[in-house]
Parts: C-alpha cells; sequence; structure tokens
C-alpha cells in the first residue's frame, strides 16, 4: 500500500502521464551512423601505447583504455598497456565477490575479462610494482600475463614508445 495522499497520487499519476513511455520501440535509431574518419589500419611497425592512471569502477575510463588498446591491437598495431599509480589494481585477479572472479554486481569482471582477451590476442600489459603496493596488491594476484613493472619503468616506458613513434593515449583519473 502506498504510504501518499490523494493529492500526491494524483500528482504521481500527471507526471508519468505527460510522456508517453517509451517514446520509442527497443531498436529504434535516434543516433545516425556516419563515421567520419576512414577505418585506420596500422602501418608495418606501428605501435599504440595506453598509460592508465584510473582506478577500476571509479569511472570507465580504465575500462574505455582497455577497449581502446584492444581496437588497436586489432588494426594491426603493436599495443601495450602500463598501468601505474592506482591503475595498477586493474590487473589484479583476485577481484571479485564474494569469492575472486564473481561478480559481486554486473560488469565487476569487465576489466578482468577484457584484460585477459588483450594479452590472448597479443597485446602486452605492464604493471607498476609501487602502485600495486600502495593499494596493498601482491605481484601474485596479478592476471596471468601481467608483466610487474619497476616504478621507474614508466617514464622509460614513456621514452620507449615515443622513439619508437608510438601513438601514445594517456588516461589520468582523478
Amino acid at each position: 500500500m502506498s504510504s501518499f495522499d490523494q493529492t500526491i497520487t494524483d500528482n504521481i499519476a500527471a507526471s508519468v502521464a505527460e510522456i508517453p513511455h517509451p517514446s520509442l520501440p527497443k531498436g529504434s535509431n535516434i543516433y545516425g551512423g556516419t563515421k567520419i574518419f576512414p577505418d585506420y589500419q596500422a602501418e608495418d611497425g606501428e605501435t599504440y601505447f595506453t598509460l592508465v592512471h584510473g582506478i577500476a569502477h571509479e569511472s570507465s575510463v580504465s575500462f574505455v583504455a582497455v577497449l581502446q588498446a584492444t581496437r588497436a591491437l586489432r588494426k594491426g598495431f603493436e599495443s601495450a598497456i602500463y598501468f601505474y599509480g592506482p591503475g595498477a589494481i586493474n590487473a589484479l585477479a583476485t577481484r571479485g565477490f564474494p569469492t575472486t572472479g564473481d561478480s559481486g554486481f554486473p560488469g565487476e569482471q569487465n576489466i578482468n575479462n577484457a584484460l585477459e582477451t588483450f594479452i590472448a590476442e597479443g597485446g602486452t600489459v605492464f604493471a607498476c610494482r609501487f602502485g600495486l603496493a600502495l593499494h596493498g596488491g601482491r605481484e601474485e594476484d596479478l592476471i596471468a600475463g601481467v608483466i610487474p613493472a619497476h616504478p621507474l619503468d614508466v617514464q622509460d616506458a614513456i621514452i620507449h614508445y615515443a622513439r619508437k613513434g608510438a601513438i601514445i593515449n594517456s588516461t589520468y583519473m582523478v
């Protein structure tokens, strides 16, 4: 039973009736599909390097960065991701609730699954040891195939990939 008085109940009915729902049936297009730029593919030796300094599930930044790196890999780029600072915890295999690997909420394993796909398809993933240590992550808890890296490697990895002429996608979440 509702605890609203008749005035509130009438106002709720009026509010709901103002705009018909759903306004469009499922599957309706409300956005155009024209792609502006060509679907570029990697040329020989091209590299795509992604830096991630975002926390899993605190925004879409980290997950979208993994998806972009995977797309670059599929376009033929040598593709690598470097998680540093709080971003390092994205690379932990121990995520889950009530047990590791479980999803305590829909999508909890999205980053893990996307990283496993990226690695399986030939991508390289680094995780900063200091970033792990700051958040209690252990090297043995990393997703299989993730390479633990020294904190001083962050800058040298950027130099390495810049000298290779890499496209560098640096994501940062405060």
